[in-house]
């Protein structure tokens, strides 16, 4: 909802790969004439490097000088709440087409002067949404009007009164959720408790629920407490537990004391940003005027993007967040890293200050950037860091203790390719092996190493032919992609050696790469699970199986529809430049599109991305995603076929699949919520707008709210029936990296979290929700993937067979979960 993303898009500090976004005090500081003129060099540089090497080799000029303007203002205020049309009237009259002769004289005064005016709309904002929650009788929640769900597309408020009313209306709004958030959660305390009938709140959909969900009764914050409520309360004894729910529901904070701290956060992340922040914000948007796929990194992103492509890290192996007091804590270790090894260090430890070495001196990192603290942790193999924290353990934060650790490379497992081994039976009843290869990106070492997505799949797979599997399923769903030259190797391990993809540079110079194994490692029946996230490298995977008729494609109407090639270039630049940093050598890189790509027919992907076989419905097939919905995409037109055999001469019986398909879903509960699902999303996205009425939205809620309720009870005793009923079923197997060579295959369900995720997240010394299990999916398969087991199973039988496939016949009992 809007009212919930108004601190969704203020810019916030830039976080490095391990640090989730943190708050600073520091007020942003007009910057020297020397910085202001190093930032200069570098937009500079980056402008040269984008007119010269760019696929579209555009000028830089007056025309992308106003992308630049129109992007650069977006990406601060993406949803025209704090800018004024008089402000963006004096920033277009004033740079409209100058940027680039700015830029061109090393002078970025243009970023640090719409980033003032932007700051200081934000304080004005923050100061009249305190002065509105001060007056107690300013809102009645009695009106007609409507606030806008969206307001990206939405003109600006004309001037201060415009927008005086216009957050008049967005306060309204957001304090009547919390209102009616706040009312869930205390009537869903009671209900839980027993003060009303029994009723199990839903966990695992709560917070959804909760956003909508409404009680008829008085302002929580207008009244003393719950003394009203506890008339109807079970008499029991008044002693030192009701003493201590009093002194608890006292200390609970109000719709107002949320909304408040939430601005409040907001004006110090924008505060907080420093010309270093702003010079960066302004640059990436240089960058993106000339497509959305081009961007700046600053030298710290740069390390970033290096670790996520190569999945390892020289430093101590934590994942850190920053806190409201100003310190990191530590929300996990990596499994096998230093800090996890050494044993003392601990999740939820929260870290003050940072040595280097054995005897450096403790650099204090109380309200430092996460970033920055990031930063002093990682260091070469082999050195030591001490980090000076407070214990988990530790009542008042008082003490502190040292703790020394080796540095060493750390390999981040989580998101590494995995596998699962699914035995069941086919419609006869006899049994069938099938093989599940997750993947959540095409990673490689950037570096020269040995990480590969082709070789970590080739492993999985070689384990999964082994053990008998029949067909498989590469779930692509949500991988936006990674490098080229694996997604070209991993299509090798299921085609002959031969074509993967085209792709043409500025000059209209066409070029293709081929696979180079020379025989497949897998020729058996085949899926590829996508949907609208499943963008680049993953299109071209899945193209590529498609254009061979080598696999079955299902997933939602598209894949994203990015059809371009990135290289990445570093930005040199001649002297000193930002703070801290020696210059000279590299500050930051540029990764620009440098071509587009085809598929191996001669169509592109890009915009309309891979259109399945099989097609399953969900609601993003009618959100704003992909590459269409982005700011100036790249338009291309076809280009000739490359020569090339189809891998299985046959067609696939596509229209008696999806027809199977459809019949199965017609009967699943789970897809006519789907269904249901997709009717309201058209519903919400056109009408664009939510009451600030507190009648309408109690309605509202008590409707959906009846309408959740109603969903998992019937999950609830569904689920239960389908685990009776499917009890020898199935049988999943898991196999990671760690365990895909060892002798004995281990349960799915055997594995923990940690061995999966290669992360200790401590321990939630909590009983495990017996609601939230019972709404667990039979079999841990969600509807998508019940969905494509059923389908690979279909398309297997159809291959086996050599029979064609009836569109009619019996529906297996598992299509009703």
């Amino acid at each position: 909802m809007f009212l919930k993303s108004l601190t969704q898009f203020a810019p916030g500090r830039l976080s490095g790969l391990l640090a989730a976004l943190g708050f600073a005090t520091a007020a942003l500081l007009a910057p020297k004439a020397e910085a202001q003129t190093d930032y200069g060099e570098i937009a500079l540089r980056v402008a040269e490097l984008l007119e010269d090497e760019h696929y579209l080799r555009q000028p830089f000029d007056d025309s992308m000088s106003e992308r630049l303007l129109d992007i650069y203002i977006e990406y601060l205020d993406y949803s025209r709440v704090y800018f004024t049309q008089e402000d963006v009237d004096r920033f277009y009259n004033e740079y409209r087409t100058t940027l680039d002769d700015a830029i061109r004289n090393r002078d970025i005064g243009a970023a640090y002067d719409i980033y003032g005016v932007y700051k200081e709309r934000v304080r004005s904002r923050v100061a009249l949404m305190k002065d509105l929650l001060a007056k107690k009788d300013e809102f009645h929640f009695d009106s007609d009007r409507e606030v806008e769900i969206t307001r990206k597309d939405s003109p600006w408020p004309a001037d201060a009164e415009a927008s005086d009313a216009l957050w008049h209306d967005l306060i309204e709004g957001e304090l009547l959720q919390e209102t009616l958030r706040r009312e869930a959660a205390a009537r869903a305390e009671r209900e839980e408790k027993g003060e009303k009938k029994e009723i199990r709140p839903l966990k695992k959909d709560g917070d959804e629920a909760k956003d909508s969900e409404a009680d008829a009764t008085p302002e929580p914050d207008a009244s003393a407490g719950g003394d009203k409520e506890e008339s109807d309360a079970p008499k029991v004894a008044k002693n030192e537990a009701d003493t201590e729910e009093k002194e608890a529901k006292e200390k609970e904070e109000t719709p107002r004391e949320i909304i408040t701290k939430r601005y409040d956060r907001v004006l110090e992340s924008v505060n907080g940003n420093d010309a270093e922040d702003v010079a960066v914000m302004f640059i990436k948007s240089l960058s993106r005027a000339y497509d959305p796929h081009s961007e700046y990194f600053s030298q710290s992103q740069y390390d970033n993007f290096r670790i996520q492509m190569n999945k390892s890290l020289e430093g101590i192996g934590a994942m850190l967040q920053s806190e409201e007091d100003g310190t990191a804590s530590i929300q996990g270790l990596v499994v096998g890293g230093p800090a996890h090894k050494g044993g003392d260090l601990q999740v939820m430890d929260r870290i003050v200050g940072v040595g280097q070495g054995e005897e450096g001196e403790i650099q204090d990192t109380i309200d430092m950037k996460l970033n920055d603290v990031v930063d002093l942790i990682r260091g070469e193999k082999g050195s030591i860091v001490r980090l000076k924290v407070i214990p988990v353990d530790s009542h008042d934060g008082a003490q502190t203790s040292i703790i020394s650790i080796v540095r060493d490379k750390v390999d981040l497992k989580d998101s590494l390719a995995s596998a699962e081994l699914i035995i069941t039976r086919d419609e006869a009843g006899n049994p069938l092996k099938l093989g599940w290869i997750n993947l959540m990106s095409f990673y490689s070492d950037m570096d020269g190493g040995k990480t590969s997505t082709t070789a970590d799949v080739q492993r999985l797979l070689n384990r999964l032919v082994d053990e008998g599997m029949q067909g498989l399923v590469v779930d692509l769903r949500d991988n936006g992609g990674g490098s080229l030259e694996e997604a070209i190797n991993m299509t090798g391990l299921f085609i002959p050696r031969g074509p993967v993809v085209q792709s043409r540079d500025w000059r209209g110079q066409v070029d293709y790469k081929v696979s180079l194994n020379r025989d497949a490692v897998w020729g058996g029946p085949m899926a590829v699970l996508t949907n609208r996230s499943s963008a680049s490298a993953s299109e071209i995977f899945a193209a590529a199986l498609q254009d061979y008729n080598r696999a079955l494609i299902i997933g939602e109407k598209s894949t994203f529809g990015k059809g371009t090639v990135q290289q990445l270039r570093p930005v040199q630049t001649s002297r000193l430049l930002l703070p801290f940093r020696a210059g000279g050598v590299q500050n930051g890189a540029l990764k620009l599109t440098i071509q587009t790509f085809f598929r191996i027919d001669g169509t592109s992907t890009q915009l309309h991305g891979v259109i399945p076989h099989v097609h399953l419905p969900s609601t993003n097939d009618v959100l704003d995603i992909g590459e269409a919905a982005l700011t100036h995409p790249l338009l291309v037109e076809p280009i000739d076929p490359q020569p090339y055999e189809l891998v299985n001469p046959d067609p696939f019986p596509v229209e008696a699949l999806q027809t199977r398909a459809d019949a199965r879903m017609a009967k699943s509960r789970e897809f006519q919520y789907i269904n249901e699902d997709i009717k309201e999303a058209e519903k919400r996205i056109e009408e664009n707008v939510v009451s600030i009425n507190r009648s309408v939205r109690e309605k509202e809620a008590a409707d959906l709210e009846a309408k959740r309720e109603a969903r998992k009870e019937e999950r609830i005793e569904r689920f239960a029936k389908v685990r009776e009923q499917e009890k020898d079923l199935f049988t999943v197997y898991a196999l990671t990296q760690d365990n895909v060579h060892k002798k004995d295959l281990v349960l799915r369900d055997d594995i923990s979290l940690e061995e999966s995720s290669g992360m200790m997240m401590g321990s939630k010394n909590k009983e495990e929700d017996p609601e939230a299990k019972a709404l667990q999916y039979p079999h841990g398969f969600d509807p998508y993937k019940r969905e494509t087991i059923n389908i690979l199973e279909d398309f297997i039988a159809a291959q086996v067979s050599g029979k064609p496939l009836t569109s009619a016949g019996k529906a297996p009992a598992q299509a009703k979960n």
